[in-house]
């Protein structure tokens, strides 16, 4: 009798060491697939990030790249670039009271090329000298005026001195009532920056100058 009674609470012991370390385990695996479940929250919030980051870097980059593209589209249709391009035949009407010239065409001159179409018989020009005098500028590759005192209406006075270097090589020695064929290649004209929506860089100018007067100093 007594023998079965302690067997009893031996086996008693043995159940509730058994159901303690049952409840050990199932306290260990709750608290494994806590420790997995944040982990996965974690790592899917810095994926989220991540993926955040890159579409908004993804997102800047194209903003940046539709930017340039739309900048392009505004550049003018004008060629900002006339190296080595040959002269043309004049492309425009002369303007009313301009007399008729031809403008040379083909490979343009590399030199300064002064040619007179009519020699006048007033006063000449010193060099460095203040004149008078009604113009046509051509632009060799593209055979367009881009500018003239003609259509003004009057002519136009101006010191040498603050002018283009052709013009400065170029007019000196004419006489009242001439006109003269001038064909200013880019480095005594505008030079590689040429002027901005008219003249192209390195263009080859062609001016018609008819001088009028000199104006006394």
């Amino acid at each position: 009798m007594g023998s079965d009674k302690r067997e009893r609470q031996k086996a008693g012991k043995v159940a509730r060491a058994e159901a303690a370390r049952a409840a050990q385990r199932r306290d260990a695996t709750r608290r494994r697939i806590t420790t997995v479940a944040v982990l996965a929250l974690v790592a899917a919030a810095l994926i989220g990030v991540f993926v955040w980051r890159s579409g908004a870097e993804e997102t800047a980059s194209t903003s940046t790249s539709t930017t340039r593209v739309t900048t392009s589209t505004t550049t003018p249709t004008l060629s900002t670039v006339a190296t080595g391009t040959p002269c043309v035949p004049l492309a425009d009407p002369l303007p009313a009271g301009a007399p008729s010239f031809e403008v040379p065409v083909g490979v343009p001159p590399t030199e300064l090329t002064v040619t007179d179409l009519v020699v006048g018989d007033g006063p000449e020009v010193a060099p460095g000298g203040t004149v008078t005098i009604n113009y046509i500028g051509v632009s060799c590759s593209t055979g367009t005026i881009f500018d003239d005192s003609f259509s003004r209406g009057e002519p136009a006075t101006f010191p040498l001195s603050g002018l283009i270097q052709g013009w400065q090589e170029g007019i000196p020695g004419m006489k009242v009532g001439g006109q003269r064929l001038l064909v200013i290649p880019p480095d005594k004209g505008y030079g590689p920056q040429g002027s901005p929506g008219s003249i192209a860089g390195n263009e080859t100018l062609i001016f018609l100058v008819q001088l009028v007067d000199i104006p006394p100093a």
